[in-house]
């Protein structure tokens, strides 16, 4: 098939850092490929692929300093893919809302994967509001705020089956990695950590909107004792060490995560995850077999004394089964190739 992917541009493809939107588009892109697919990548300048790359805006806009309005080079982006659109038999974007109204009018099959959070009040009046997109979910729990949106399927994140793998060290420590905010409740995991007696490592980025949170909350709760070491942002190449040096992944969220890609990071590499029960938390860990799912700082507590009892091999081939990029892309293959079935005209016969 020839295939569009239109990714972000806030970050390159994949990212430098932190990114879990540009890093799954990276990982379908790369496996459409590697299936012998004609794919183009539209994303920023400094992205890397085997596929073949339209640059829209020289690098990622959360790394150009001259950026004063990011909707600027959006709107390039989509007018780039409509001069293009012919040239392909199946448009995915990945730009949530924003296509809507040029594309469905468009006559190339299209799909839009949703990777951000639907309960926000905004959203409904929007899609009421824009003609029928095809959309997909990441988790099915994403959908129960926007349940009248047209889904066409559920497509969980996967990751290449060779990025992240169990490294030889003994776990010694709890991790929490992905970005220090609200929502992640970077506390909670402190408090677990410090009440459990194990060392905790927070490898997390602090977005400039959440910077008041971390020097007014985490800040303070690092320095009330010890056992909290803050790392940072840390890379896909740092990502083995820290994951399976950790006796599990803490992931405390207080929002309804639409996927939670940490989580299946953490199964690459073995490790059990401990994570509170909303979003797409019972979707993706089988409660007792790649970790533990809880309501409250007491049960997280409690199930680090459980630890001992997971395997952290059957961890690692549940996520050979259910989460790594060959998967994901078979089962985006398959909503293609509905889509351009739908789409074909149909034969008038001639009497």
């Amino acid at each position: 098939m020839r295939i569009a992917q239109i990714a972000p541009l806030a970050e390159a493809v994949p990212p430098k850092f932190y990114g879990g939107t540009e890093r799954v588009v990276s990982y379908l892109t790369e496996e459409l490929v590697n299936l012998g697919h004609e794919v183009t990548l539209f994303a920023s300048g400094d992205s890397v692929t085997k596929a073949e790359l339209d640059a829209v805006w020289p690098q990622a806009l959360r790394l150009d300093p001259t950026i004063r309005d990011s909707l600027a080079p959006l709107a390039m982006l989509l007018e780039r893919v409509r001069r293009r659109a012919d040239e392909f038999d199946v448009l995915h974007f990945h730009l949530d809302y924003w296509p809507a109204s040029l594309f469905a009018r468009h006559n190339i099959p299209y799909v839009t994967t949703l990777h951000g959070r639907l309960d926000l009040p905004e959203l409904k009046p929007v899609y009421a509001e824009l003609p029928p997109m095809n959309v997909i979910s990441i988790s099915e729990s994403q959908r129960r705020p926007l349940k009248e949106a047209n889904y066409v399927g559920t497509v969980l994140h996967g990751l290449p089956a060779d990025l992240l793998t169990p490294q030889a060290v003994e776990p010694s420590y709890l991790a929490f990695l992905g970005r220090i905010c609200p929502e992640k409740r970077p506390d909670r995991a402190i408090r677990i950590a410090r009440a459990a007696g194990i060392p905790l490592k927070i490898a997390a980025k602090v977005d400039k909107v959440d910077l008041e949170y971390f020097e007014t909350v985490i800040e303070p709760l690092i320095a009330e004792g010890g056992g909290v070491e803050l790392v940072g942002e840390i890379n896909e190449a740092q990502k083995p060490a820290f994951l399976s040096g950790a006796k599990a992944l803490l992931m405390p969220i207080d929002w309804p995560e639409p996927f939670g890609l940490v989580m299946i990071e953490a199964m690459a590499c073995g490790t059990p995850v401990i994570a509170y029960n909303h979003g797409s938390v019972p979707e993706i860990i089988d409660d007792g077999v790649t970790g533990f799912i809880v309501e409250d700082e007491k049960g997280a507590i409690a199930a680090l004394r459980h630890l001992p009892e997971i395997s952290r091999d059957v961890v690692r081939a549940t996520f050979d089964t259910r989460f790594t990029a060959r998967r994901m892309a078979e089962d985006y293959l398959s909503i293609y190739r509905a889509l351009t079935l739908a789409n074909r005209p149909r034969l008038r016969l001639v009497r």
